[in-house]
């Protein structure tokens, strides 16, 4: 099993997680977060005073999936989150040794 983790721009999310649906992902956590990467931050005026930020909204997803579709999902994130420009986000993959579901026992894949 592996354990996924996108941050992408928080204006894809709908797309992506159609995307996901398209590959048999059936549930994933998302987060709103903030952070920043080769973007830096932006400028923004607020009251007529203007400041930095150096944090940038973004959508961390979460999901748990089977071996045999971890290549679909990171490809299927990858081309629906790609905007071309800097700051489309990052996708992490690890090792998941194991998953329990709470209401069932089951675990392993049959958990997923």
């Amino acid at each position: 099993m592996k354990y996924i983790i996108a941050v992408i721009k928080p204006f894809k999310l709908d797309e992506v997680r159609e995307a996901l649906a398209g590959v048999g992902v059936a549930g994933m956590t998302v987060s709103e977060v903030k952070g920043f990467g080769r973007q830096k931050g932006q400028t923004e005026i607020y009251r007529g005073a203007e400041y930095s930020t150096n944090m940038l909204p973004k959508v961390k997803i979460e999901v748990a999936v089977a071996d045999a579709i971890a290549t679909q999902v990171v490809e299927a994130i990858t081309e629906t989150a790609n905007t071309g420009s800097i700051g489309d986000g990052k996708i992490f993959v690890f090792d998941l040794a194991t998953a329990t579901r709470i209401r069932t026992g089951e675990s392993g894949e049959d958990a997923l």
